[in-house]
Parts: C-alpha cells; sequence; structure tokens
C-alpha cells in the first residue's frame, strides 16, 4: 500500500468537498480539493496525486474533457468519475474516455473509500507481481507490468487507462478460460462494485479496439452470449 495516499478531488460543491476531505483524512489521506479544472490543473503541475476523483458536473470546463485531458497526460492515474445517480449516460461517457470507475451522487463516503482503496490495492500488488515478471506477451503485443505499458510488436505505445490495465491484465492472467462478468469485476476492481456491472462491457469494447484487427470479429476477446468472455490467445512471460 502507498504509505500516504495523496487524493485530488474536483468538484463545485464546497459543503461536499468538505465532507470528503474531513472523512478521508480520518483514514490516513492526504486530500487535496479543486472546485474547477483550473484548480486542478494548478494542483496537478506543483505535485502527485495517487488519485483523482473527479465531478461531472463543473463550471466551466466539465468533468468529461478534464478527464479527457489527464488521461492524455497519464495513463496510469486512478480516476474516479462522480455521476448524478439518473445519468447512466454519464457513466458511459466517462468510462469511455479513460475514467476507471464511477460513483453514482448521491453516495455513501464509506463506498468513495472502498473504491479508492480498490485501485490503490490493485494497483500495488501488480507492481509486486511486476518485480518478478516484467511483462506478458500475447500474440504481437506486450504488456509491460512495471511501466504499465502496452506495446505492438514494433514497441509502439498503445495507452491503456488504469482500468483497461487492470482488466486486460486479468485476461491474461487467466487465458482460455471462460470469465463471467462478475469474475472479471473482482480480478480487474475488487469486490467493493456491483456485480452486474455493465460498464465491463464498456471497457472491453476500449480494448477491443486497441488490440483486435477486426472489432466486429474479436479473435482474441470473445463474447460467449449469456455467460461472459475467453481471452483466446496463450499467453508467455516476457524474459
Amino acid at each position: 500500500m502507498i504509505a500516504v495516499p495523496n487524493i485530488l478531488v474536483v468538484d463545485d460543491d464546497e459543503e461536499l468537498l468538505a465532507l470528503i476531505k474531513k472523512f478521508l483524512e480520518r483514514y490516513d489521506y492526504k486530500v487535496e480539493v479543486a472546485g474547477s479544472g483550473s484548480q486542478m490543473d494548478t494542483a496537478m503541475a506543483s505535485r502527485d496525486f495517487d488519485a483523482l476523483i473527479l465531478d461531472v458536473m463543473l463550471p466551466g470546463e466539465d468533468g468529461f474533457s478534464l478527464c479527457k485531458r489527464v488521461r492524455a497526460a497519464s495513463s496510469s492515474l486512478p480516476i474516479i468519475m462522480l455521476t448524478a445517480v439518473t445519468e447512466t449516460t454519464d457513466r458511459i461517457v466517462g468510462l469511455e474516455l479513460g475514467a476507471d470507475d464511477y460513483l453514482a451522487k448521491p453516495f455513501d463516503a464509506r463506498e468513495l473509500l472502498a473504491r479508492i482503496r480498490a485501485l490503490l490495492r490493485r494497483a500495488t500488488l501488480r507492481q509486486t507481481s511486476a518485480d518478478h515478471h516484467p511483462g506478458l506477451l500475447f500474440g504481437s503485443w506486450r504488456l509491460d507490468l512495471a511501466k504499465r505499458e502496452l506495446r505492438s510488436s514494433d514497441m509502439t505505445l498503445v495507452p491503456l487507462s488504469s482500468g483497461e490495465f487492470e482488466l486486460l491484465l486479468a485476461f491474461l492472467e487467466h487465458p482460455q478460460r471462460l470469465l463471467t462478468r462478475e469474475q472479471l469485476i473482482d480480478y480487474a476492481r475488487g469486490s467493493a462494485h456491483e456485480v452486474f456491472d455493465r460498464s465491463i462491457d464498456v471497457q472491453i469494447s476500449r480494448i477491443r479496439r486497441k488490440i483486435e484487427t477486426d472489432t466486429r470479429n474479436p479473435e482474441m476477446i470473445r463474447t460467449v452470449r449469456n455467460a461472459g468472455y475467453i481471452f483466446t490467445m496463450p499467453v508467455e512471460h516476457a524474459q
């Protein structure tokens, strides 16, 4: 676990920011808050953060645009988006732009804490695994566990969000096996999530667009109707 996790929370609701900050600090997190995109930029320019909590509805530049910008600059920073409870579209768009998770408002602070802990815990476990196995090979691709990077055979870097990395790694760790959505969510995100979270399909679609030759007829990640998914390729440890 990161010794003292540093969290940035971006929301224009000052009361909510104060509540989140007070709650997370009780659990020994360092928390910085920002009420807009410009304040977020200022904070991120001055220090590194271990996770970003980002509201969709913000004055000026909205959360979607900010998520896209942050993801372009950092492929590994975990991003949790806060969305309106009735806006399923917000959740899907956020994931499409590279967010790793979402939480619907109003939410219990304990659930936010569980989501943050799950993301940070898995990042630490992955780093430990990377110390023993520097990379995984499948087809013409290499997933570098230490750098959390995906590269093609000609060493072209293909950016992955933190969530996409975790999900692809879950497939590579369980190749040629039928995996249900529940299993994939548990392997990639942890038990803090609802078992029938359909957002897993969105991230699989994003991964397919990056590694499949024909996304309409995917060969590496195949869908088994009413059952789940199978990663069909053999996987080897890189030397």
